[in-house]
Formats: structure tokens, C-alpha cells, sequence
């Protein structure tokens, strides 16, 4: 082993052939087949293609073929198309700082013809002819005339067939193929626009034509994601500042063991990035169940000067040059689309009320039932048999039904039963009535100034020097989440002060966990979210509980409040507070209409 190192040390300088160079520069870009793919499907998405056709045969390893009818090469480019670094994208260092295509440093094609025999067909707009040209070996061969529609068409024969070592690192081709179909389903969610058909062994396993309507778009996102998650996903759209957020994210009840339908897409890249991840995960902090993840498909698009795009070798990555900022709208945005969580939805109608008194020791507003033509009949059945006095009568053209319909029952003290329009509500009722007083203590601790208390005996705590550097540097940042530290040493911090509110919680938990945040996302949420977390704890032991019996008006007051808090889906702790069983699922369970 050291004579080999000796030898390695002697060996003079010496420049590479262009083919190992390319080789080598094949390590970085072509992994495996999934690669090619998406590298190939870049380029025709770069340029301009409406369509793009994706043939695949064992596993990519035999050929993949990616043909589109995109703006096409002209015969005095097609050749140096297969050079290394030569590309249309970029001619100066401020486009390379300010780069919006997909594929821009011109290593895809010399690359992969490195490793792999490639033909590269391709026609222009109005040209005469198309013009086709081969690499095989790092040989290739002079442009000749071919026919072919406008567009370009790429083959790719026997991956890796002359580096046999990396040939054998390839999987099973089921297991690749996997990995190809993942790539382009995420690039048929990032450009609903346009038509994607990917086919395996001359058998079609994706064909999604393309969506220009939201409906459209919906229903692309069900082919690819399920048809769960597009019935229980919602649309969000929001420019702030010159960042713009739009996509689909799914009800905190659609929810995921694992983070695996999780997709960002940023000025059309497919991504993945901390601090947007940090962002959704931070808005969803209080309507998920403790271990699960939501799902969502997610376009940033802002000033591609305002994006590092070249911090990866594969550009599975980005930067931001302020994280901060686009940590902050993306939460917000996210948050505020999840405030509609909630009986109803975005179209909530108002109630008209006809009696108010005190529901739960004046907790709550109480109001009566207002009628409506759909349900008087059935209601007036139960009426007699309610335990409230009389309801007053209400006018007839109080016609609106509200969401949650109007209470009927109580069951085994736990549960309210209802009629709406659809059939039969059931309503956890202290599910429902924790998380109506969770968003009330919210919106008073909200509405205060952050009030900090001085630690009667300052804490010290040992940290690594890099996280006291952190400290140093964010401590306005620390003091307006209600944290005082100081340095003490080139190890060790002092907390002083701490949010009123969490006097008597772990401090050096707190703080390591803030810092733990700031290095990651640039920010930290962890001080409202204890907060949040000691208020939930707070609504949990004022809410009412199982086996309080209510009444009719007690009940539909508990209705009201919910179609008019955010997040009422879904209780502190992620639980559904609430669902419905359709007239039609009804009738299917008693058989009706055989």
C-alpha cells in the first residue's frame, strides 16, 4: 500500500483525454438511469416542448428514448451539443447567477454518450430537414440528414456498457425502473401544462395529458399522488413580494406516516431544501397527530438571482440568499390556507340567530336552532323528546343550512349527532370544544406583548463555540422570542431572561432546541410553539368532557363555534373532531333501493 502511495506521489502532471474527462464528469451527473431521464426530460422541457414521450426498455439499461417537439438543434449546433460545457443557457457569469432553465452547465449529453451509445435527432422550426448525429466510445459522428418531425428525439442503447464497474452497481431492473418513474412523476407535477407518457417494455405506465384548468390540475394530481390526496387536498395561490406560493396541500386528516408525498418545486426545479420543509412542517404544527406528516405539492417561484441553483452537482438542491424571508412566507402562506380547515370550509355562510344565553359557566355562546324547510320535519320529531324547553319558532325563510346542520342527539355523553344537507353529522364534542378553546387563548396570548421574566438564578449552559458564535450573532433575534443570554466564555452561555409564560419549563432544552432551529432554518418558532403547546394543555383541562350532558341548544351553539374557528377539522392534538355519513352510505348499509 505504500509503495502504491510513493508511486501515486511521482507520478508527473498530466492533462486528461477529453473522454475520461467526460467520464469522470459521468460520476456526477449519471447515477443511474433515473438520471439520464431527468437530465434528458430537462433539456426538452428547456426547450419549449408541449409534449415530451419517454420510452424506457429494461430498466432504462437497454435504451431510453426521449422525444419531444420542443424548438429542436440546428445542424450547425447539433455537433457541438455533444461537447463538454458548451451550452445555450449561459454566456456570462451573470446568467450563471441569475440562471432560470432547468439544465445549464452543458455536462448532460457528453456525459452520458461517455458512458453509454447515444443518437441525437433533432429539427427546427421550419427547417428543411433534421439532422441526426452518434457517439459511441467518446467517437463521434459527423451530422447526416434525417427525418424527423419538429422537435428532437434522444436514444440512449447500453448504459454503461464500456465501465462495467458501475454497470454492476445497477439494481434489479424493476428496482430502476422505480426510480424512473418516481423522477417523472415529479416532473409531470412540476409542469401541469404540459403532456407527459412514459412507457416500459412498450407498455404504457403514465400518460397525463395536459392541464390548464385547476380541475385539470386536480385530477393530474390524482393520477400521480391518488385520488385520496385530491380529494382532500386544497388549492393555494399567494404572491408576497415578488415570491409567489401556489399548489396543493393536503387536509391535516390526509396525513403520512413518513415524509414520501412531499414535493417542492422552485422556478420549476424539483427540490429539496431544509428551510422550506422547516416552513410547511412549522404550519402544520398543531393539526397533525404527533408523528405524522403531511402531504402537499409546492411551486416557489421568485428571482432566480435570489436562488443559488448551482449548490448541488445533480442540482437537487438550492440556496436561497434570504432563507429568512422565504421561510416566512411560505409558513404564512401555508397557515393561513390551513385557517380554513374547517366546518364549511372557505364558503361559510352565516347563521341567523334567534335566542343567545350562556353555554358551560359563559364560556360559550349559546344560541337556538333556526329552522330550515330540509329538516324541519325530521327535527320536529326529536323536539318532544329533548330534555331543553321549547325552541322558539322561527321564521320560514330562515332557509340556510349551516354545515354542521342542527343537533339532533347526544350519544353516550361523547358524541353529537346532526343533520345537514348530506345526512348525519357526528361531532366528538370535547374534541370539537378543546380546540374552540385552544384558538381563543391563542388569539389573547396573540394580542399581548411578549412580557419576559428574569430568571432568579441566571442558568448556565456549556455549548460548542460554534453555537456560542450563534448566539453572538442572533441575539436580537433571541430577544425577540424572549430569550437574554450572553456569552460567558468561549463554551458556555448565560440565560437571564425567559418568556413569562415559561418560567417554570426546561431552559436549556428551550435554548438548544432554538439554536437548533436558527442553524437549520435561520429562524425559530420553538418559543410559540411551547407557548402554544401550554396553552393546548390549558384548553384540554377547560373543555367540557365526556359524559356532560347537553342540551339541544347547547349542542348547536358547540355547532356554531366550530364552522366559526380555524382549524376546527381537527382538535390540539390532530384528531378529527368531526365527520359525516352521507344519505347515500346509509342507504347502501341498510341495503335500500334493491
Amino acid at each position: 500500500m505504500a509503495d502504491c502511495l510513493r508511486q501515486s506521489i511521482r507520478m508527473p502532471i498530466q492533462q486528461l483525454p477529453d473522454h475520461l474527462i467526460n467520464q469522470i464528469a459521468a460520476g456526477e451527473v449519471v447515477e443511474r438511469p433515473a438520471s439520464v431521464i431527468k437530465e434528458l426530460v430537462e433539456n426538452s422541457l428547456d426547450a419549449g416542448a408541449q409534449t415530451i414521450q419517454i420510452d424506457v426498455v429494461a430498466g432504462g439499461q437497454k435504451l431510453i428514448r426521449i422525444r419531444d417537439d420542443g424548438k429542436g438543434i440546428d445542424k450547425q449546433e447539433i455537433a457541438l451539443a455533444l461537447n463538454r460545457h458548451a451550452t445555450s443557457k449561459i454566456s456570462s457569469l451573470d446568467d450563471l447567477e441569475a440562471v432560470a432553465s432547468l439544465g445549464f452547465r452543458g455536462e448532460a449529453l457528453p456525459s452520458i454518450a461517455s458512458v453509454a451509445r447515444l443518437s441525437l435527432c433533432s429539427r427546427v422550426v421550419d427547417g428543411d430537414s433534421a439532422w441526426q448525429i452518434e457517439a459511441d466510445g467518446g467517437q463521434v459522428s459527423a451530422p447526416k440528414p434525417a427525418a424527423h418531425p419538429q422537435g428532437t428525439t434522444v436514444e440512449v442503447h447500453d448504459l454503461f456498457y464500456n465501465t462495467p464497474a458501475r454497470r454492476r452497481f445497477l439494481r434489479t431492473e424493476r428496482t430502476e425502473f422505480g426510480h424512473i418513474e418516481k423522477w417523472v412523476r415529479r416532473l409531470a407535477l412540476s409542469r401541469p401544462e404540459i403532456a407527459f407518457t412514459l412507457t416500459h417494455n412498450q407498455r404504457t405506465v403514465l400518460h397525463t395529458p395536459a392541464a390548464k384548468n385547476e380541475a385539470a390540475q386536480r385530477q393530474r394530481i390524482g393520477k400521480i399522488c391518488g385520488e385520496a390526496f385530491a380529494e382532500q387536498c386544497v388549492y393555494l395561490e399567494r404572491e408576497v413580494e415578488g415570491i409567489a406560493l401556489s399548489g396543493w396541500i393536503g387536509l391535516p386528516t390526509f396525513n403520512r406516516s413518513q415524509p414520501d408525498m412531499q414535493y417542492w418545486f422552485v422556478n420549476g426545479r424539483s427540490v429539496s431544501d431544509k428551510t422550506l420543509a422547516h416552513a410547511v412542517r412549522h404550519a402544520y404544527r398543531d393539526v397533525l397527530f404527533h408523528g405524522r406528516y403531511p402531504a402537499y405539492v409546492l411551486n416557489l417561484t421568485m428571482d432566480p438571482a435570489g436562488v443559488d441553483a448551482n449548490a448541488h452537482p445533480a442540482k437537487h438542491e438550492v440556496r436561497f440568499r434570504d432563507g429568512r424571508r422565504v421561510h416566512g412566507v411560505v409558513s404564512q402562506t401555508v397557515d393561513v390556507a390551513l385557517q380554513d380547515t374547517r366546518p364549511g370550509g372557505h364558503d361559510i355562510t352565516p347563521v341567523p340567530m334567534t335566542r343567545e344565553s350562556v353555554f358551560h359557566q359563559g364560556s360559550m355562546p349559546l344560541a337556538s336552532r333556526p329552522s330550515a324547510s330540509g329538516v324541519r320535519d325530521t327535527l320536529a320529531t326529536y323536539r318532544s323528546m329533548a330534555t331543553a324547553p321549547a325552541l322558539a319558532d322561527v321564521p320560514e325563510h330562515a332557509t340556510e343550512v349551516p354545515p354542521l346542520g342542527f343537533a339532533v342527539a347526544q350519544l353516550a355523553g361523547v358524541y353529537i349527532l346532526a343533520e345537514n344537507k348530506d345526512g348525519l353529522v357526528i361531532v366528538d364534542m370535547h374534541a370539537a370544544h378543546e380546540r374552540i378553546t385552544y384558538e381563543k387563548l391563542k388569539q389573547g396570548y396573540d394580542d399581548r406583548n411578549l412580557v419576559r421574566q428574569p430568571l432568579l438564578v441566571p442558568e448556565s449552559i456549556s455549548v460548542a463555540e460554534s453555537e456560542a458564535n450563534l448566539i453572538e450573532e442572533s441575539g436580537a433575534t433571541l430577544a425577540a422570542l424572549g430569550l437574554v443570554v450572553d456569552r460567558s466564555g468561549p463554551g458556555s452561555v448565560t440565560v437571564r431572561e425567559v418568556p413569562a409564560l415559561l418560567r417554570d419549563s426546561d431552559v436549556e432544552s428551550l435554548l438548544r432546541d432554538v439554536l437548533s432551529d436558527l442553524a437549520e432554518a435561520g429562524q425559530s418558532n420553538r418559543i410559540a410553539d411551547a407557548g402554544n403547546d401550554y396553552l393546548s394543555t390549558m384548553a384540554c383541562h377547560h373543555s367540557v368532557r365526556a359524559n356532560r350532558l347537553l342540551t339541544i341548544d347547547e349542542m348547536n351553539a358547540l355547532l356554531r363555534d366550530m364552522e366559526r374557528t380555524e382549524r376546527a377539522d381537527q382538535c390540539n392534538h390532530g384528531r378529527p373532531t368531526w365527520t359525516t355519513v352521507t344519505m347515500s352510505e346509509l342507504d347502501r348499509l341498510f341495503l335500500r333501493g334493491r
